[in-house]
């Protein structure tokens, strides 16, 4: 993902947050929200992996490993799709969870996340 597909802002995460429309899975948790770009919008991805009592190198390798799969998978889901903010939440049986397990809960989500109407 580009920077300019990345949500990076805490206001914009916040607001994705609280007025997105929910999916959840065991491992995580995804808010989606219609784009707050306007003009030439794209689908901007915000991935937040809180602490819950694990290291630093944990936490960054989950990030790693989510970023890869929302990138290697998502794409063509959203060419179809309006532009919205997507911001993916780790729970905390993430850290533990194999990585096909990931695999299978991003694909799972973003089928999800193409089935939901548009929230304004």
């Amino acid at each position: 993902m580009a920077s300019p597909d990345r949500l990076t802002r805490t206001a914009d995460l916040t607001l994705v947050r609280r007025e997105g429309k929910r999916v959840r899975t065991a491992l995580l948790e995804v808010r989606v929200l219609a784009s707050l770009l306007h003009a030439g919008a794209t689908h901007r991805v915000g991935i937040v992996v809180p602490k819950h009592r694990h290291t630093v190198v944990e936490r960054n390798r989950l990030k790693r490993r989510l970023r890869e799969l929302t990138r290697a998978q998502w794409p063509a889901l959203f060419d179809a799709m309006p532009p919205r903010d997507v911001a993916l939440y780790a729970l905390p049986s993430a850290y533990d969870a194999p990585f096909d397990a990931l695999r299978t809960d991003v694909a799972r989500l973003g089928a999800k996340v193409a089935a939901l109407p548009v929230v304004a």
